[in-house]
This record gives C-alpha cells, structure tokens and sequence, in this order.
C-alpha cells in the first residue's frame, strides 16, 4: 500500500525509503576507496588556514566516508608547525537520557568501546568541546540541509551548545539529492564536501 504525500507522515515516510536506498548504493560503490582518497584531499584543504584546535568527527559506518586519517594528520600538522596549543579530535559518545551527543578526545590506538548502538566509542579520555564539527551526510541537498539517520541526535546536541559550532557535512558525490524536505526545526550546514570539493557554504 503505498502513502499519498499529503498525508501526515508521508514526508517522513518518503525520507526513510530515501536514507535506506542511499546507504545500500552507497556501501555498493565499486570506487568508494578512490572517492576516499580524493576526500580527504578535500578535507585537509579545506582546513588550512581554519583557527580551530579542538574539532569533532564521527566513527564512519555503514560505508560512510572515514574523516579520522585527515584529521591525524592536521593534528600532527598542528605539532609539526610548533603551535602553542595542542590539537584535539573529539568522537561523540551518546547521552541515552537525553540523547545527545557529547565529545570525547580520540586518538590513534587510544582505548575504545562499544555504545548502545555497536558504535566505537572512545573510552575513559576525557571530554573536549569542538569548534568545529564534521558530521556525516546519507544524503544533502544545495541549500545546505542533511539528511541523517532520523535519530535527532545532532539537531538536539547543536541547539544545547553555545557556542555553536562550525557544522561540515561530509558525503560522497552520490549523496547529493533533490526532493526532500527539512524538518521545521532543521538548520543548514555551514558547509557540505564532498569529493569533487565544497558542495554548499555559507
């Protein structure tokens, strides 16, 4: 039975077909490890020049784009230029309660373990508050909105933080959609790349 889109749910309904064939082609590209490469090149551009030392990230699943070999080495940058303070990533680690996220210092090798979700998390380093924030994208659009995985988490956590951080969407090229629509409270990103380069920025 299918669902008129003027019915209440529809728009909701609409999305979860979307994000499920997303992340199905997504995990299916045959050149996902070249898209990779040529993201992270991406990223590590776009960084330069950035004010930021503390930055969040993610734990890539579901054949998402991994952001954490970049940021290594623009936190060894960071050491390698002799900068007064020292650079920080941060991993999320959700609140159940409340379900937010907050962050945590992550390093190469540091202690990790499992959340509610089967998600890596970091474990017992302490929690740090980015400036910055890369968050992953199953799908976007060119005003800037994301499509995520309908949990919320990241729209509750930014509406509790003050300062706001810096919002970077990250996706493959394949990720760019027309057709959906935002949710009243949804805000844009600051800015979307993808591997062709900066998709949206405000």
């Amino acid at each position: 039975m299918t669902q008129d889109a003027d019915e209440p749910g529809a728009g909701k309904f609409l999305k979860a077909q979307l994000r499920t064939a997303l992340i199905a082609q997504r995990q299916a590209l045959p050149d996902r490890l070249e898209r990779c490469t040529q993201l992270q090149r991406v990223m590590r551009i776009w960084l330069v020049g950035r004010p930021d030392v503390v930055i969040g990230a993610y734990w890539p699943i579901k054949g998402e784009f991994d952001p954490l070999p970049a940021l290594h080495r623009w936190k060894e940058d960071g050491e390698l230029q002799g900068e007064p303070q020292r650079r920080r990533i941060g991993l999320p680690v959700i609140d159940k309660v409340h379900k937010t996220l907050s962050f945590h210092a992550w390093y190469p090798g540091c202690p990790m373990e499992e959340d509610a979700f089967g998600i890596p998390k970091p474990k017992g380093t302490e929690r740090v508050v980015p400036t910055l924030l890369f968050v992953p994208c199953v799908g976007y659009d060119a005003r800037g909105f994301r499509l995520g995985y309908g949990g919320g988490f990241y729209d509750r956590t930014l509406a509790g933080l003050d300062p706001r951080p810096a919002t970077v969407g990250l996706g493959f090229a394949n990720g760019l959609v027309e057709g959906f629509e935002p949710e009243a409270h949804d805000q844009p990103l600051d800015a979307i790349l993808n591997e062709d380069g900066v998709v949206w920025s405000r």
